[in-house]
């Protein structure tokens, strides 16, 4: 997801043609008003969910879909048991430094660096010996309320409010355990760790020590203190968790003077959190390499607490949601990963070698050397990969890539001169490995069809898309094949809209921006949603009600209501023990403003979940559901 100074990010100016400019110009009338109603019923098959062939017959959906949710609680379906456990605040469990959240707000920046961060998002579960009653949870903190998280909120800010900010980003290792019939947080544990903007990272790839990544404090340009703004996740098959840098920049001041790069990567003369002003690194006037250390798929392994994480830049530097790892018929990785912001691109990198036997040592280095690709989708239903390589096409020294280093850290100026197609916010992607399909949310794009903004085109048919949509693709022969076939698997949205372009062709339960998406191993497609709290209740998407996760049965096309969350919050994460009986999600911000920054006078405006104190105020947190009667999730 993106949020506040990026939500909106609209930095590509790049003059590369939509689809339909080069094939069809005649589409952009075509797909308005009627004529897109009609688009949308012929599309037939296309609507719903694909059938993949992973899945045994017989119905996946077994739970009565619940209606749409209001309010400041959380629903699931009858026979569901949902419950919140390592809520923001909480100590992680970290021997000997286990400080308790304080309700007021008082904790320390010293206390935030050993508890859960704020804003839960990508979660995975890892089991310890193979287990589905205990195992390890990494999860990413994406951004802060400051509103919330200190005494008097921005007023008066300072130096130990900044710090007390930057630890509460960045990533977190917990253990739990299913223990008398509940899930809960082991403390202490060894394995328990957080990651905050002091924590080193190695720096691995062709941007490993270049001279745009080095520093005064790193003049070897290899090592970076913290991770910030981290979204998504995914589990590597040899055992790590992968989680993209997203909307790192509006953390960055640099002045009046920006440069072309700057800009292109919607730098900003002050940053929205006024580290900038307190902490020297992020003023990147004086800094100005220091940006460029962010908006890298960073890889950490839970399961050796002495490990370093790394951020791989061979997969190209962006506003990355997270990554996702497929394998092809020849043991190579290949990763795709998506941009959330307005106008960008879809990735796949494909690694040089085969993944080893032996886990997270063997393979420590397998996401250092491969082929970084762009993927730009024509109007006829196929695409092509172009690759992102120093020295091929227009990526040359004479016009702006000195080597592939360079390549990889202006990743989007390579991606616009190689013409790749402008996509409406690429979010979550998941992969189903039995057929080869692989989805990949678009949460919405307003600005799509507005005046002096790019047209509609094949791939993002609608303009003043408020809705968003799932694409999918399928390579040629391999997941590492260079052309593939594509299609929407729907486009979400209100059949009672008077607007063409916000009807949708939703089987099942409606719903709006989808954003997390995961495949489980029973075939239950699940999807998230994250309608922003200024829009929700009103216009286009008032009878969408509060965020939701829905699952979706491809052997029908069906999409079912699983869950709807308290006032304002997102539904996002998700991950299920080996056994399938028990699913963690992420409920990120409850109770946000509009204006996604709470009031410290009216912590509890919105929303109070999970806690409900009447002293209490709005935490995200991990939910475990289960049900009732042990089974499968979803059944």
């Amino acid at each position: 997801m993106a949020k506040d100074f990026n939500s909106m990010e609209d930095s590509n100016r790049s003059t590369n043609p939509t689809i339909h400019d080069v094939s069809d110009p005649q589409r952009r009338t075509v797909l308005r008003g009627g004529a897109l109603a009609a688009l949308l019923s012929a599309m037939g098959p296309l609507a719903g969910c694909a059938t993949s062939s992973a899945l045994a017959s017989g119905p996946k959906l077994g739970f009565k879909g619940i209606p749409v949710g209001m309010g400041d609680k959380l629903a699931v379906p009858d026979g569901y048991i949902a419950t919140a456990i390592a809520a923001w605040g909480e100590p992680v469990g970290i021997p000997g430094n286990m400080p308790a959240f304080k309700f007021d707000a008082s904790n320390s920046a010293a206390d935030q660096a050993v508890q859960m961060g704020m804003h839960h998002d990508g979660v995975e579960f890892f089991p310890l010996e193979g287990s589905s009653t205990r195992g390890l949870i990494a999860i990413n903190h994406e951004y802060t309320d400051d509103g919330l998280l200190h005494v008097g909120g921005f007023n008066n800010m300072n130096a130990e409010k900044v710090k007390k900010s930057q630890n509460a980003h960045g990533l977190a290792v917990y253990e739990v355990e299913l223990k008398g019939g509940n899930w809960q947080m082991v403390r202490p544990s060894r394995f328990a760790r957080r990651f905050t903007m002091d924590a080193p990272f190695s720096v691995g790839g062709p941007a490993a020590g270049h001279a745009m990544m080095k520093t005064a404090a790193d003049p070897a340009g290899r090592t970076v203190l913290g991770t910030l703004n981290n979204c998504a996740s995914s589990q590597t098959p040899w055992g790590t968790y992968l989680s993209g840098e997203e909307n790192w920049m509006g953390y960055f001041g640099h002045g009046s003077s920006l440069s072309d790069h700057q800009k292109r990567w919607g730098a900003r003369k002050d940053g929205a959190y006024q580290w900038d002003k307190f902490d020297a690194r992020f003023d990147a006037a004086k800094n100005p390499n220091e940006p460029n250390r962010f908006g890298w798929v960073v890889e950490v392994d839970p399961m050796d607490p002495t490990s370093t994480p790394v951020k791989r830049t061979a997969m190209g530097r962006a506003a990355h949601e997270g990554a996702w790892v497929g394998v092809t018929k020849d043991g190579r990785a290949v990763v795709y990963s998506g941009e959330d912001a307005r106008f960008e691109y879809i990735y796949k990198f494909v690694s040089r070698d085969k993944i080893a036997p032996g886990g997270a040592k063997a393979n420590r280095d397998l996401l250092d050397h491969g082929t970084l690709y762009v993927a730009r989708f024509d109007a006829d239903g196929r695409g092509q990969w172009l690759p992102l390589v120093h020295g091929q096409g227009p990526l040359t020294a004479a016009n702006g890539f000195a080597d592939q280093g360079e390549v990889v850290i202006k990743a989007r100026q390579a991606s616009d001169a190689l013409k790749a197609t402008k996509m409406d916010r690429p979010e979550w992607l998941t992969i189903d490995t039995q057929s080869g399909w692989v989805y990949c949310t678009l949460t919405n794009n307003s600005s799509r069809g507005q005046p002096n903004q790019p047209g509609i085109d094949a791939a993002n048919p609608r303009a003043n898309n408020a809705m968003g949509q799932i694409i999918r693709w399928k390579e040629d022969s391999d997941f590492d094949g260079a052309g593939f076939v594509w299609n929407h698997l729907v486009l979400a949205g209100d059949s009672a809209n008077a607007r063409a372009e916000a009807k949708g062709n939703i089987k099942g339960d409606i719903y709006a921006c989808p954003d997390g998406i995961v495949l489980d191993k029973r075939g239950v497609l699940w999807i998230q949603t994250d309608v922003a709290a200024a829009a929700m209740y009103a216009g286009e998407l008032k009878n969408i009600g509060n965020n939701q996760m829905l699952a979706c049965d491809p052997a029908t096309g069906e999409t079912r209501r699983f869950l709807t969350g308290p006032t304002n919050c997102e539904i996002t994460g998700c991950t299920l023990t080996p056994d399938g009986r028990t699913m963690f999600i992420s409920i990120q911000h409850p109770g946000e403003t509009p204006s996604e920054r709470s009031d410290p006078a009216e912590p509890r405006k919105y929303a109070n979940w999970p806690d409900y104190r009447p002293d209490g105020r709005p935490r995200s947190a991990t939910l475990v559901i289960r049900k009732s009667d042990g089974g499968l999730i979803g059944t």
